[in-house]
């Protein structure tokens, strides 16, 4: 490997292509720990004829590629295998704004940039990139995209596949497909640029997207809510969504064991309700007109149509830092997880009328097998998407508690496809759960997938292990 590895540092400059395994460590595990893999490489590319160089090399030497962004993947998707007969395709210099067309609301900009640049670009032009996630500082839009990922404004604007009008994308033969348009109606044929949104790098590797952009709102009303249970919150959702319609741009669901991990492991958070209740609601409503005409359609809205009697207590953001103060409650839940140790996780969908009748069902199955098992639910009631995440009460008992990770997984996943869910709803299916999808599709979902591979991947060169498998 001594020449391909030279042919590398041709391409790229010695600097961009690591070999130390001091430099190549942080590529080499996830975000959670979870997963570790060995790389000959870890490669920087500057612009996508780079990654197209390299591709071409690594085809000519039979080694596989793992792409990689920010590596805030939560399933092991940008982690190489054990193998070591990969490199790691890291992305994070390929971070140009190419185009804000400001008219035609879009966005080009290149797959390193962070999703915090994206909605800075677009900021900048007085608009609005509304894909939001905790980890936005850091994850990239080149991961964000091979994910497909959701987020907290869902309801409101959809996830990542609606924000995307066009793709630049290096094929596995080394080619480039530029399909960087901005338009919103482009009826000549199949749709492309779907088939590499949520492929998770297992098609090709985007380089580049041209993104929607929107107005941005000029009000915005957060609250913090309490209520008696999920099915209260459904009802609450309803309710609301008659009262205002789409102002509704956020609407997540905290159940009480999440807020207690942030609190006691989040510096400076604090319980923004004296009492303590088994559920909350974080509902945000934007709009285009004056704070105070939100602020007095909210207040409306909860004196009629039994929303009041949904809640039973809360408070309304008087500012933006307390709105900003409720949302790192929310957005902290994953980071104080990690800090109280292991746990086993579920990012699961489905329709979100069943959302009640999910928690109740699984509850109980999983408190019938392992008796006293701490169950943190959260997640985007709003579009049916809820993370659903299993420990045992002491902390030290969790590594142990890990070994039951597939039948937990098992209880929970049988419920799922009982209220025709989803086991995956926007972290993707990376490592984790390659082997259930054959489980939860059918085999003619499964064998069109696998043709679509071959057909664009027929070395198999691309992140394997990923998704499908073999």
């Amino acid at each position: 490997m001594t020449e391909f590895i030279a042919a590398l540092r041709a391409v790229v400059g010695s600097p961009h292509c690591l070999e130390d395994a001091a430099d190549m460590a942080p590529c080499l595990s996830d975000w959670r720990g979870r997963y570790r893999g060995r790389a000959l490489a870890v490669v920087r590319p500057r612009d996508a004829e780079q990654v197209a160089a390299i591709v071409r090399l690594c085809l000519s030497a039979g080694v596989s590629i793992v792409p990689q962004g920010g590596n805030t993947g939560l399933c092991g998707g940008a982690t190489p295998l054990m193998d070591g007969r990969c490199i790691v395709l890291n992305m994070s210099r390929l971070r140009q704004v190419r185009e804000v067309d400001q008219a035609n609301n879009t966005l080009t900009i290149e797959a390193g940039a962070t999703l915090a640049e994206a909605q800075a670009a677009a900021a900048a032009v007085d608009r609005l990139f509304p894909l939001s996630l905790a980890s936005e500082g850091s994850c990239e839009v080149g991961g964000v995209i091979s994910t497909n990922a959701g987020g907290v404004q869902v309801l409101r604007y959809g996830n990542t596949r609606a924000l995307v009008l066009g793709l630049e994308v290096v094929l596995p033969s080394g080619e480039i497909w530029s399909g960087l348009r901005g338009l919103r109606k482009d009826n000549t044929g199949y749709d492309l640029k779907q088939l590499f949104i949520g492929a998770e790098g297992t098609l090709g590797i985007v380089t580049a997207a041209t993104l929607k952009l929107f107005p941005r709102p000029r009000a915005t009303t957060t609250a913090w809510l309490a209520v008696e249970s999920p099915a209260k919150a459904v009802e609450m959702l309803a309710r609301l969504g008659e009262r205002v319609g789409d102002r509704v741009s956020a609407f997540e669901l905290i159940g009480r064991q999440a807020l207690d991990l942030v609190l006691q492991h989040i510096e400076g958070a604090r319980d923004p309700i004296s009492a303590c209740y088994p559920w909350y609601v974080l509902v945000e409503l934007t709009d285009f007109g004056t704070q105070s005409a939100l602020d007095a359609l909210f207040e409306e809205a909860f004196a009629g149509s039994g929303l009041a009697a949904c809640v039973l207590d809360g408070v309304v953001a008087t500012s933006e830092q307390q709105a900003a103060d409720l949302w790192r409650l929310r957005e902290s839940i994953s980071e104080a997880q990690k800090r109280e140790g292991f746990s086993i996780k579920h990012d699961v969908s489905v329709p979100v009328s069943a959302i009640p009748e999910f928690l109740e069902r699984a509850g109980q199955a999983l408190e019938q097998r392992y008796p006293g098992i701490r169950i943190v639910a959260f997640g985007h009631v709003g579009d049916g998407n809820l993370h659903y995440n299993q420990s045992r009460p002491l902390r030290d008992e969790n590594a142990a508690f890990m070994a039951c990770t597939e039948a937990v997984g098992e209880v929970v996943h049988e419920v799922v496809q009982a209220l025709h869910g989803s086991i995956s709803a926007e972290h993707g299916i990376g490592q984790l759960k390659r082997d259930l999808l054959t489980r939860y599709k059918s085999p003619v979902e499964m064998g069109i997938m696998r043709a679509i591979k071959r057909l664009l991947d027929p070395s198999g060169l691309m992140n394997p292990g990923k998704v499908l498998w073999p």
